[in-house]
């Protein structure tokens, strides 16, 4: 790959958690040089679950990949004007810091913007007003455990996956990207924030939920594994597995009623019920009787069969698989995104690099230990001698590095 999309970009991240890192870790990935900068000792999330056998993070490890690590103690002076030099001398490319700190005014915009005046400034919150919010608590406040689960279940199903974070990751690195071609067109900085629960309600709405609610008035019902609004359902095969089988279009259905032998009965039924399979609504409103028809068919097959019979046709289905069963199958290998990376603490992983697949890929690359290179930054940016980084590192304001 000739010149990564976006070489020349330099980020100083101070992040944790979700949300900061990943939007420095999907830059990074792209290109860019990202400094994160942690306080001495590691941030709030510096030895969240899972954790290797040495007890390094495996979430540290795997949000923090390709970028370099620097510490400082930010309850210091010193620290804090360490880290508006780096801001100041960070080069054309960089005066882009990304955070989700929040009280800190040595590292708010107006402050930096002193330093550097076309600062550009990324500041992801918990809600709009500044009061602080996880993606758990987002969730809880939107209705979807409510919505989630089996039908009759009567509390609460969160979701595995911290949604709202990966999003507002995402639309992070969007942000900052769309300042920084401001920035080239101008000259002028962005003071920027972005709220996690403003993300969480912004997809709600482009994907209908609000409006749903507000002109019905009323909630979605539960309906476990069924596709609201079309024609999905998890089936037992005969081989003790399960699949999940989507039929989202007309075509879908038309092929899935072919390929089970079963579109004369289909056929035979819409008659009965005066209905359209080949309409969403029809399917969904007549699921339950349309997957009682389907469920012996994929009960007497195993998931070789399901997958001989349904080769050639549009039908949209998978094997219900373990995480365990991905990396000791061997259906990763080859994968053209993974390679396997020897991270210092946790040793060979798989990592992912890129799904944006530009011109090639730039390769995975592992996380650095914490704070491995304060050192390289402070001389490299500040023009800081060995003698003087090591200075600071004994006055307890640089940190010299260690095991994440």
């Amino acid at each position: 790959m000739s010149g990564a999309p976006l070489d020349g970009l330099r980020v100083l991240e101070i992040p944790s958690f979700v949300a900061s890192p990943l939007c420095g870790l999907t830059l990074a990935q792209l290109g860019a040089e990202v400094i994160r900068i942690d306080p001495i000792g590691g941030a709030a999330d510096q030895h969240r679950w899972p954790l290797a056998p040495s007890g390094t993070s495996m979430y540290w490890t795997g949000l923090n990949k390709a970028k370099k690590s620097v510490t400082l103690n930010f309850r210091d002076p010193e620290g804090q004007r360490l880290l508006a030099d780096l801001v100041a001398a960070s080069g054309p490319g960089g005066g882009i810091v990304l955070t989700n700190a929040a009280g800190r005014p040595w590292l708010g915009y107006d402050h930096l913007a002193t330093v550097r005046p076309d600062v550009i400034h990324l500041q992801i919150l918990g809600h709009h007003d500044g009061r602080p919010a996880v993606d758990y608590t987002v969730n809880a406040g939107l209705g979807f455990p409510l919505i989630t689960g089996p039908e009759g279940h009567q509390g609460p199903v969160n979701h595995v996956l911290p949604a709202w974070d990966v999003a507002c990751g995402l639309y992070a690195a969007v942000g900052l990207l769309s300042a920084e071609r401001h920035r080239r067109v101008t000259g002028e900085g962005s003071r920027i924030t972005l709220a996690l629960e403003d993300v969480a309600l912004a997809v709600t709405g482009h994907l209908g939920f609000l409006a749903e609610a507000q002109l019905t008035g009323a909630d979605r019902p539960r309906i476990g594994n069924y596709l609201y609004g079309g024609l999905a359902r998890d089936f037992a095969t005969g081989d003790g597995e399960q699949v999940m089988v989507i039929a989202v279009t007309a075509r879908h259905f038309a092929d899935l009623a072919a390929a089970t032998g079963l579109a004369p009965t289909f056929a035979e039924l819409e008659r009965l019920l005066g209905a359209d399979f080949a309409v969403d609504g029809d399917r969904y409103a007549h699921r339950e009787v349309i997957a009682s028809l389907l469920a012996p068919w994929f009960a007497c097959r195993s998931v070789a069969d399901i997958g001989r019979d349904l080769a050639g046709a549009s039908v949209l289905w998978s094997r219900y698989r373990r995480l365990a069963d991905l990396v000791s199958d061997g259906s990763l290998a080859g994968h053209p995104m993974l390679r396997e990376i020897d991270q210092p603490g946790v040793g060979a992983v798989l990592a992912a690099a890129s799904p944006i697949e530009q011109d090639g890929r730039l390769a995975p690359c592992p996380a650095s230990r914490l704070g491995a290179d304060t050192a390289e930054v402070l001389a490299g940016l500040l023009g800081l001698s060995a003698a003087e980084v090591r200075a600071l590192a004994e006055r307890g304001v640089a940190g010299e590095g260690g095991s994440p």
